[in-house]
């Protein structure tokens, strides 16, 4: 901290090294964008209203009540900011430190003060200023043993309602009470209060409690408790290999739903909705087809959606569509720990919000899983925080049951306290995910995530793997024409056996059934009956049951026995008694088959259209080329291109540094170039050059003089006290009205700083 103090914001920030000045527009990164043209311009830019608000919803309750304290106290030094503010010294020393770092506050040769617009911007709605509810000392305060003899001297009706009035925001009316009165003459309390100077009276009839009044009757602090303790997490105590056991559980069923997900979505993706976003029958079918709830599905698309391994692409047909990317068969081909890693990264960085899913919005509308609207700007930073926090409970300790995600609320609500206000939600939607992707289990965080979390993707990924059970390469086959799978298979044997076999149950041991669909499936594909039984018999550790034996050879008996080409198209078998089967079946009635021979029929249906419906009627029917060859092909699998922003996400962090780096160069060079010019009475200015003129004014406290174009074209000089500079508009004090008047930014053509004002 500076012991000489400077006359200006932007002489403050022109002193900085440039690691310090990277920090502050890495902090507020709506400084840097566009870059400013030097030094005088970042600090105008710093003090406009939209760029405190964002600045001060990244401040802990801390922070804000010392910026408060520096508000209600006015320009003061550290330590006496340190008596007023209830905290340890550290603490408040500490807050002060960021509140300068970030551009809040700015050190002048009598201390530290804040920026003009803080004030108006820490209030958050309602009479009550800033977050202690107290108004900023009189000009001239009165010492403080003074006010304490004169509130001791109250009357008790008086002094309650002092106490109301401060508790009410510091602002009364004054209705018929006497302004100006001696104490013994008061004859009401509101009387008393104004005699005693206890309350100041202000325009249009009302009254305020001066900032030296409230701290003194709140013990010479601005707030009654403590603003350096934050709520302690509720905690029990768990096992460490209990949590890390159960996360690596819930981690390996993420990565291996995400890729049942993704593979079923390649052979058959839903439809992306007009709006963008999926279904809400795909999202229950995805639903079922995994084994899980609605949310849960959700959050696995969004997830695999921000990993980049999911996109819209147009089908054959045409039509929108849900795929998975070119990125999923490389993601597949690492090992699960990571993939999981890959997966949790793209969920921490993501501002998705799956947990409003199902839900409705304002409107009353139904959010969809991958709208592009479900995103929040707050929601990367909610998880974050919780997960920090989580990481710093003791090993060993968990949040506990039912209390233990309210009081991490709590301290978040401490760390934020101005915004969102669904911070809570937010909170307990990352916990919950987290908990679903195995990032913490049992209300704690697993060991291998606390790798993560720091950095350390290596080690996380040996910590993970190292809790995962070896892929089996093998299943065990019974009687009742099922297999179980002792373990997780590896992930090409799974895929094999899903499309010879159906998934009947998951868990520890997955267990396949056998049905004829299933069998026919795999020949649809292009499997034969020998292919099909020399992979059922390399993969059983048991005998091949008989029963098995005879499902596949019966159904590859009955496979391809009627042929379809086309007439619109024909169905042809050697077997009379299969087509006239399926000739005088009554659900055939609209499929426009007709006999032009004992073993060949024709349809007007067509052939796209006629092969599902032969296959719902039972029939195991094969595509027949123009040679009289079979046609047996498997579908296509589907693939989009990854999305620009998945690729290359390990640059995108240099890239800021290095846009960083541009801007602080780019400021450094208008400040030389600043300094090289030759010194003019009045020069010309640009709007953004008056703003930033008027702003570095409003800091300094002094009066400028202006050169102004009115609407008629007539130029003239104004001396002014400024005020205020928003919205294109300058709000000051005019010397030569004696009036408060506002002015056109556009139409200040020079400003010039005035030091002995008339």
């Amino acid at each position: 901290m500076s012991t000489t103090g400077y006359r200006t914001l932007a002489d403050q920030l022109r002193s900085w090294p440039d690691s310090r000045l990277s920090r502050l527009l890495v902090d507020r990164p709506d400084l840097a964008t566009p870059a400013p043209h030097d030094s005088s311009q970042l600090a105008s830019r710093a003090a406009t209203r939209s760029s405190l608000l964002r600045a001060l919803d990244h401040l802990t309750r801390l922070e804000l009540c010392v910026l408060d304290a520096l508000v209600v106290v006015g320009q003061t030094t550290p330590d006496q900011l340190a008596e007023v503010v209830r905290a340890t010294p550290q603490s408040v020393t500490s807050a002060l430190d960021r509140l300068l770092d970030l551009a809040l506050a700015w050190e002048t040769p009598q201390g530290v003060r804040p920026l003009s617009a803080v004030s108006e911007a820490l209030t958050q709605g309602g009479r009550a200023p800033g977050v202690s509810g107290l108004r900023p000392m009189s000009p001239e305060p009165h010492d403080p043993e003074d006010v304490r003899r004169r509130l001791d001297e109250l009357s008790a009706p008086a002094r309650a309602l002092l106490d109301h009035v401060l508790e009410s925001g510091g602002e009364a009316t004054t209705g018929t009470a006497r302004h100006t009165v001696l104490p013994e003459d008061a004859a009401t309390p509101a009387e008393e209060l104004l005699a005693r100077r206890l309350l100041v009276p202000r325009g249009g009839g009302t009254v305020v409690l001066p900032g030296e009044v409230g701290i003194a009757m709140r013990g010479g602090r601005t707030t009654t408790e403590p603003v350096d303790e934050p709520p302690e997490l509720a905690t029990s105590p768990r096992g460490q290999d209990l949590v890390d056991r159960a996360g690596a559980g819930a981690a390996f069923e993420a990565v291996r739903r995400v890729e049942l997900l993704l593979d079923h979505w390649g052979l058959h993706p839903p439809a992306a909705l007009r709006s963008g976003g999926l279904g809400v029958r795909d999202l229950r079918a995805t639903a079922t087809e995994l084994h899980v709830d609605a949310p849960t599905a959700a959050l696995l698309v969004e997830v695999a959606s921000a990993a980049g391994l999911l996109a819209t692409a147009a089908d054959p047909s045409g039509n929108p569509v849900w795929i998975p990317t070119d990125a999923f068969d490389q993601w597949t081909a690492a090992p699960v720990a990571g993939r999981w890693v890959a997966l949790v990264r793209a969920w921490l960085e993501s501002p998705r919000i799956p947990g409003l899913v199902g839900s409705r919005d304002p409107q009353g509308k139904v959010w969809n899983a991958l709208a592009p609207e479900l995103s929040g700007v707050h929601q990367v930073e909610s998880r974050r925080m919780a997960l920090e926090l989580l990481l710093d409970l003791p090993e060993g300790e968990v949040l506990a049951a039912g209390t233990g995600v309210p009081s991490l609320v709590q301290r978040i609500e401490w760390l934020r306290p101005r915004r969102p206000r669904t911070r809570a939600e937010q909170v307990g939607w990352a916990v919950d995910e987290a908990a679903l992707l195995g990032v913490v289990a049992l209300g704690g965080p697993a060991s291998y995530s606390r790798a993560l979390l720091t950095g350390d993707e290596a080690v996380a990924i040996a910590g993970l793997d190292a809790l995962l059970p070896e892929p089996v390469d093998h299943v065990l086959l019974q009687a009742d024409l099922t297999a179980v799978a002792p373990g997780p298979l590896e992930s090409q044997l799974a895929r094999k056996l899903q499309l010879v076999a159906d998934i009947e149950s998951r868990g520890g041991a997955t267990v396949y059934r056998f049905t004829p669909a299933s069998v026919r499936r795999a020949l649809d594909t292009g499997w034969s009956a020998v292919e099909v039984h020399e992979f059922i018999g390399s993969v059983s550790r048991t005998p091949v049951p008989q029963p098995l034996t005879y499902l596949v050879d019966d159904t590859a008996r009955t496979f391809g026995s009627v042929r379809v080409g086309h007439a619109e198209a024909f169905l042809r078998a050697d077997d009379e008694a299969a087509l006239t089967e399926i000739l005088l079946n009554p659900q055939a009635a609209t499929l426009g088959l007709r006999r032009i021979a004992p073993t060949v029929l024709v349809s007007s249906t067509p052939l796209d259209v006629l092969l599902p419906r032969l296959r719902d009627l039972g029939a195991a029917p094969v595509v027949e080329a123009a040679d009289g060859t079979v046609h047996v092909a498997r579908p296509d699998v589907l693939r989009a291109r990854t999305p620009r922003e998945h690729r290359g996400r390990a640059v995108r962090s240099a890239r800021r540094t290095a846009q960083t780096a541009h801007v602080v160069t780019a400021i450094r060079a208008g400040d030389r170039a600043e300094s090289s010019r030759p010194a003019v009475p009045a020069q010309s200015l640009t709007p953004s050059g008056s703003m930033a003129a008027l702003r570095e004014a409003i800091e300094a406290g002094g009066s400028v003089l202006i050169g102004y174009v009115d609407n008629q074209g007539t130029s003239s000089e104004r001396l002014v006290d400024p005020i205020r500079v928003e919205g294109g508009s300058l709000t000051a004090h005019d010397h030569r009205s004696d009036d408060v008047r506002t002015f056109a930014v556009h139409r200040i053509t020079t400003v010039r700083p005035v030091t002995d004002a008339p």
